[in-house]
């Protein structure tokens, strides 16, 4: 009786047990499934949201670029695989704010739950969104835009035009203003355009000394390099060292009177006079859109006499450097600021479409080749001495902390790839653009690298 009762106690204990068992197992269970499918949720919660950051931050980088989507979804997939985790994924989606200073990304993914299936929860989905805030540092620009000759063929006029706007847009998007930030626009053939206006940085009696009777308007504003004591490479104000007038002589290859120096007949090289191949003006620390705009909208193409890259560059310098202060307007006397201002970026973009090139027979901005004032009366030494007095300048630049981007529009000299290429502040700051839309596209990466990205959001 004692064993049957025995026996019997322990079925009857034996089936509670199991009972209880099996009422700890339901939460055993999701809690393992909890810690489980939640694992690999957090998991896919951060991988997407990794890959939505880099991409945003990729997408904000050329915001204005007609391959932007190409670029985000190239990046996500580089941060998040197709198959990563058998995860079904909805984006990346883009937007952008009118004014283009947000970009907004965001993506979701979905995977198979494991152990919650038993609670009837099938899947799970985890989002992810980044905002990409753009903005524009203080800054002072100098535009340093090839307007030569050569640039009269195949729209490469109307490419530059595009570009330099485009650029301008990415600034300052919606806004006519931007707190701190100017821009000059320094047109260069064989020389550059100071304007008119500034007879005080001449020598003394230099324009007397020429004969600009019957020209219309006189003196247009061209100067001669300052070759005799080097400070055609610095950026030395008129009073270290007063500049000469650039005055064409009249001779067999630019026979004048009459004086014809419109815009019409030296298009078709008729033009004549001593302000012939002399561009458009320097446009010197511009603050509104509008005003750029414009500038940029009447640059042309302007023939004779070659193409000095470092007259457009030592010009562009001389539009940022402090020792040029107060001379440009007497509207901005506080301006260019000192080098290293806090919070203030100097930068230069330089364009050309050919090498440097010395006329054997006009007029430049060294006089004639036969004058020998680059040491020599030799044509090709000549170009050799202005590719060294080029990459000289660019290094005192960088050395003063001005960031350089250079861009080779269909250049086809290997020495001026490389001068270009050196010139720049880093290899990714120059653009071989052999196409007017790559010329497009360099302006485009040019605004999105001197734009601040941050992720706001």
């Amino acid at each position: 009786m004692i064993v049957w009762r025995t026996a019997h106690r322990r079925r009857r204990d034996g089936g509670a047990v199991a009972v209880l068992v099996a009422l700890l197992l339901v939460p055993m269970i999701g809690f393992v499934g909890l810690v489980t499918d939640g694992g690999r949720g957090y998991l896919l919660q951060s991988r997407l949201s990794q890959a939505v950051d880099a991409a945003a931050l990729a997408g904000g980088r050329v915001m204005f670029d007609s391959n932007r989507d190409a670029d985000v979804r190239s990046f996500f997939r580089a941060n998040f695989p197709k198959n990563l985790m058998n995860a079904r994924v909805d984006g990346p989606h883009v937007a952008v704010d009118a004014q283009g200073e947000n970009l907004t990304l965001t993506a979701s993914a979905t995977i198979d739950t494991t152990f919650m299936r038993i609670f009837n929860h099938k899947t799970m989905t985890v989002a992810a969104r980044a905002v990409v805030k753009r903005s524009v540092r203080g800054m002072e620009l100098a535009l340093v835009l090839d307007n030569t000759g050569s640039m009269r063929e195949d729209g490469k006029i109307e490419a530059l035009r595009a570009g330099a706007t485009e650029l301008i847009n990415i600034f300052y998007g919606e806004r006519e203003r931007i707190p701190n930030f100017w821009v000059s626009l320094v047109p260069f053939v064989t020389a550059v355009n100071v304007g008119n206006g500034h007879t005080d940085w001449l020598a003394a009696g230099a324009i007397e000394s020429k004969n600009y009777t019957g020209v219309p308007g006189g003196w247009k504003g061209c100067v001669e390099a300052r070759h005799a004591h080097g400070n055609d490479m610095t950026d030395a104000p008129p009073s270290v060292e007063p500049f000469q007038p650039f005055y064409f002589p009249s001779g067999s290859d630019n026979s004048y009177p009459p004086v014809d120096e419109s815009y019409a007949a030296q298009s078709q090289a008729k033009g004549k006079g001593p302000n012939v191949s002399c561009p458009a003006p320097v446009s010197a620390m511009v603050d509104d859109k509008a005003t750029i705009l414009a500038a940029i909208d009447d640059l042309r193409y302007w023939r004779r006499g070659g193409t000095m890259i470092n007259m457009g560059l030592v010009w562009g310098w001389r539009a940022l450097s402090p020792n040029w202060r107060g001379l440009w307007s007497a509207a901005t006397p506080q301006l260019p600021l000192d080098y290293g201002t806090p919070f203030m970026d100097k930068a230069l973009v330089l364009l050309t479409d050919g090498k440097n090139e010395i006329s054997s027979d006009d007029y430049t901005s060294y006089g004639r080749l036969s004058w020998g004032r680059l040491g020599t009366t030799n044509r090709n030494r000549a170009t050799q001495e202005v590719n060294r007095r080029t990459a000289e300048a660019c290094i005192t630049m960088k050395q003063q902390g001005i960031i350089i981007f250079t861009i080779g529009f269909r250049v086809e000299d290997a020495a001026t790839h490389a001068l270009l290429r050196d010139c720049a502040s880093k290899a990714a700051y120059y653009f071989a653009s052999p196409t007017n839309e790559d010329l497009r596209r360099a302006f485009r990466t040019i605004g999105a690298t001197l734009s601040n990205l941050r992720l706001a959001q």
